[in-house]
């Protein structure tokens, strides 16, 4: 039997901004709060497709720092759909964000970052959008930039 790590389960955030978070997960991004474990610590599960995907941990009743960013863990990705339809809702929300094309033009990207400077990359199937206009070209590392 072979051995996998399999894919992606979940990423956890520990904030001092648990209803900023969950606003930006939900109206920004569109995902669903949703149930969670009775856990003896304060938090909110944030759903996408049925599936919890981001677990927030609230570190306000305790005397732990909030980190200014997401450590050395450079960013999330997800592989989206609605390419335009998300840069409308950004823009509508007023919110930092950079489209741009993987060279190759197979994979469109989009960059913003949560309340906690968590950077959120979300991938789009070029051929499986409707866009009618592709984002520029890029070759540069999105870690230099701050979005």
């Amino acid at each position: 039997m072979g051995v996998s790590v399999g894919v992606l389960d979940h990423f956890n955030i520990r904030t001092r901004k648990l209803a900023d978070t969950v606003r930006f997960y939900e109206d920004v991004l569109g995902l669903e709060k949703g149930a969670r474990p009775n856990f003896a610590f304060p938090g909110a599960w944030m759903y996408s497709e049925g599936k919890p995907v981001v677990h927030l941990v609230d570190i306000s009743p305790t005397d732990e720092a909030q980190k200014p960013d997401s450590g050395c863990v450079h960013h999330v990705a997800f592989v989206s759909r609605g390419f335009e339809a998300m840069k409308q809702r950004l823009q509508s929300k007023d919110m930092r964000f950079e489209a741009r094309q993987v060279p190759g033009g197979d994979l469109w990207q989009i960059f913003v970052y949560d309340p906690n400077g968590v950077m959120i990359e979300l991938n789009y199937e070029a051929a499986k959008e409707s866009a009618t206009s592709a984002p520029a070209e890029a070759t540069d590392d999105i870690g230099t930039k701050v979005v």
